[in-house]
């Protein structure tokens, strides 16, 4: 009850509208995507980082305190947690990000996540959408056998019969995530894909997230590990199917050959010529930018 008082509250102050673009990041061992992830949404207009470190036991906390230091990350929270409260801790990230940040829009994103604006400035297109809820589509890019800031093919819907893939395969269809205003906020949604709003008003925005999520086996195992461990202990069972079905897979000794069928290696050819495939370079151009900015930055 107290949330849509709060947001009946806001209804009668001031719109103050030139707050700021504020990203809230939800982290556990992120050590390979955390940092290029900072930098390309700073360069993208992000103001302030807001993080929640979940039991990291990579370099994941050292990064984190380096961008502390440099005043990107202007709030940390150290989550001790093992239950994987997601949208409790996001939404106290988020009501961090309002009351002592001055946040006007807010994205909660993963750290495998790079929400690309084609103006260049995420808060450009986030106002240009005119709602307070902005619906962005993600788009998956392909394992290779480079470091992920080279990768440079996207992946297509595919069937999962026709190809013989994992029903949790990279082709599968992804739901879109939400960036939303803090004014009239109420509560986030599992996985960041909606967003309960007082006086909602939903536009679909032009802002593409290119997603990560699934890089080299031995990434992709200790993420099943990782999340698995957690969903166990979560008391909501119908959350995290995805992780939970890998998971079971990884304790029977499968996870290896359930991979294959993730990223579709026996079918990998007729995917490409089925158009399943398409070449994408959009982030790695903007990866090699950035590199040569900071490189001159360096010298």
């Amino acid at each position: 009850m107290h949330k849509i008082l709060s947001a009946l509250t806001d209804i009668l102050r001031p719109d103050r509208s030139g707050g700021r673009l504020v990203m809230t990041l939800l982290v556990k061992n992120e050590e390979e995507t955390l940092e290029a992830c900072l930098r390309f949404h700073h360069q993208m207009g992000v103001d302030a980082f807001v993080v929640t470190d979940n039991n990291s036991t990579d370099s994941t906390p050292q990064i984190i305190e380096r961008y502390r230091r440099s005043g990107w990350i202007e709030a940390v929270i150290h989550e001790p947690g093992t239950d994987y409260q997601q949208k409790q801790w996001v939404d106290r990230m988020i009501r961090l990000a309002k009351k002592r940040l001055g946040a006007a829009w807010v994205i909660n994103a993963d750290a495998d996540e790079f929400w690309f604006s084609p103006s260049g400035n995420l808060r450009t297109e986030l106002e240009a959408c005119g709602g307070n809820v902005a619906h962005c589509q993600i788009r998956s890019m392909y394992p290779e056998p480079t470091h992920f800031t080279q990768w440079t093919r996207r992946v297509e819907f595919a069937p999962t019969e026709a190809y013989d893939l994992s029903p949790y395969s990279i082709f599968q269809p992804q739901r879109g995530k939400v960036a939303h205003r803090t004014r009239t906020y109420i509560q986030i949604g599992m996985g960041n894909h909606k967003v309960t709003m007082l006086c909602p008003r939903k536009r679909e925005c032009d802002i593409r997230i290119y997603h990560y999520n699934i890089r080299s086996f031995a990434e992709f195992e200790k993420k099943i590990i990782n999340g698995g461990k957690q969903l166990e202990l979560h008391v909501q069972k119908n959350h995290g199917r995805h992780w939970r079905y890998f998971y079971d897979l990884y304790k029977a000794g499968r996870l290896a050959e359930e991979y294959e069928r993730v990223v579709g290696t026996a079918s990998l050819d007729r995917l490409t010529q089925d158009g399943r495939l398409v070449t994408d370079t959009t982030m790695r151009d903007c990866f090699t930018l950035l590199n040569t900015q900071q490189e001159s930055c360096d010298s």
